[in-house]
């Protein structure tokens, strides 16, 4: 079976087609052309903006003309992950997405339902001839997982609808009505190798794999391992007790997603090899005991490998460590007011060092702009000490629940008449656009849903199919009712 042949046909076609036209943040452009042209082999109005969001628009069903206008929103680009292993180019080939069961996973890649269902929910909607709507604009955004830059960028009075829909949550059932803000941290620091005297010296090649990474908003709380920081922590190990040197250090491949694996290549002096081996065995014991339970495929191997011709200084080296070590990572902070919400978190999501500068991006997320700014005075004191340079940049606002509770109320209501159940309602701890949007477009009422994905930002992402379904009858259900507003 193809995803074209799951229900709703509509929105899986839509799914399939992205699936096959890459788009990673920054590279969506090929995508954007596909859909332009499906716009006008549909008589749906479309143009973009210059920063490259599109806005589609389609005319009320007739007789609803007078309704509360609406913006369904979504964005267009997905995040980039495979498994080390995997044999993938994001910006040339397609996503090989598939059926498993009642889920739609990739293999060895992230699935890109993360924002690829909402926004296949929305083409479905707009160039559908059956569903029932009032005034309609939808809204596909640019770079969201890379910066928000479509978010910063779009145009203010673009845009008529007041009440803007957002599909980009990932569980099924809840309603979620404020999110974090974030901004991006970088760490730089210049340091020079000096050169290895091979005739004393061992090399290994240190590895921490098989993590389970994740979202670094929505699985920050769920304590899972983050690979820089567990390698740290077996280095600051080593270090105390001999002089190791770093050749090289990475780890992680986007500041928003949770670490699944580091390496270091490492030199010791001759004739330490088995107190290493000692050290580092008894690391990987507490290590693997205290994840046991929700890092059960976490692998931490040392290797043998070819001696480099320099390495960071061991001074150096211990410096770098224990910065890493002492910078905050995780939950810093659930909020007060929220029951079971993260307030403050921060994630030390990429470390690269190649012989030149060391360089570490943090993502750190809050509800309060303060508590965020104040995460990020914390990592910048942990490295200044070392003297290395420290920016932020990127900062965007969260979203605060809005006073007006109509809209909340006639989704509730919606949901349950059928359901026969009522909608949670959440604050999720991640990047919504909405913030942003919101600060554009102060009149919108905004709602986020959508359909459940697990393992977003890694390649475990997956999406449920029955969900899927469930969302796109409420969606409907959502815009028929909508359509019979004349104002919230």
């Amino acid at each position: 079976m193809t995803l074209s042949q799951l229900q709703p046909t509509s929105l899986w076609t839509q799914f399939e087609r992205i699936c096959a036209i890459p788009h990673p943040s920054k590279h969506e452009q090929r995508l954007i052309e596909s859909i332009l042209a499906q716009a006008e082999q549909y008589g749906i109005q479309a143009e973009q903006d210059e920063v490259g969001n599109l806005k589609l628009t389609k005319p009320a069903t007739a007789g609803y003309e007078s309704a509360v206008p609406v913006v369904m929103q979504s964005h267009i680009d997905m995040v980039p992950q495979k498994n080390s292993g995997t044999d993938h180019d994001f910006e040339n080939d397609p996503i090989q997405a598939y059926i498993d069961g009642d889920w739609v996973t990739a293999k060895g890649t992230t699935l890109g339902a993360d924002n690829g269902i909402g926004m296949a929910a929305i083409l479905a909607v707009m160039f559908a001839s059956d569903v029932v709507h009032g005034p309609l604009e939808a809204l596909l955004t640019v770079d969201e997982e890379a910066g928000m830059t479509g978010a910063f960028g779009l145009k203010e009075s673009w845009f008529n609808g007041k009440v803007l829909l957002n599909l980009d949550t990932e569980e099924e059932g809840e309603l979620y009505v404020g999110c974090a803000g974030g901004v991006d941290v970088t760490v730089t620091w210049p340091v020079a190798q000096e050169a290895v005297d091979k005739s004393q010296s061992t090399a290994f090649q240190l590895s921490v794999t098989g993590l389970k990474g994740g979202h670094s908003g929505i699985d920050i709380h769920k304590g899972r391992g983050n690979a820089n920081k567990l390698l740290c922590r077996l280095l600051l190990a080593l270090s105390g007790e001999l002089d190791i040197s770093v050749a090289q250090l990475r780890g992680g491949t986007l500041r928003n997603a949770i670490p699944r694996e580091a390496f270091a290549t490492l030199v010791i002096a001759n004739g330490q090899e088995d107190r290493f081996k000692q050290i580092l065995n008894s690391v990987i014991d507490d290590i693997t005991d205290e994840y046991a339970y929700v890092e059960s495929d976490l692998i931490i191997q040392a290797k043998s490998t070819d001696m480099p011709d320099q390495a960071m200084d061991s001074s150096a080296t211990a410096d770098l460590i224990k910065a890493i070590i002492t910078c905050p990572n995780g939950v810093l902070r659930n909020s007060d007011r929220f029951d079971g919400v993260v307030e403050t978190s921060s994630n030390l999501g990429i470390i690269e060092y190649d012989g030149d500068a060391v360089v570490l991006q943090f993502m750190t997320r809050s509800l309060k702009d303060r508590a965020r700014d104040n995460a990020v005075q914390r990592i910048k004191s942990c490295f200044e000490l070392i003297g290395a340079e420290v920016s932020a940049s990127g900062a965007y606002p969260g979203w605060a629940p809005s006073d007006n509770p109509a809209l909340l109320k006639l989704m509730k209501s919606v949901y349950k008449s059928l359901f026969e159940q009522t909608p949670g309602t959440q604050i999720i701890h991640a990047g919504l656009e909405c913030g942003i949007l919101g600060a554009k477009y102060p009149e919108w009422n905004m709602i986020s849903f959508g359909p459940t994905i697990t393992g977003a930002h890694s390649p475990d992402e997956r999406v449920h199919v029955p969900s899927v379904e469930r969302f796109w009858n409420y969606l409907l259900a959502v815009l028929k009712r909508l359509a019979k507003t004349s104002q919230l």
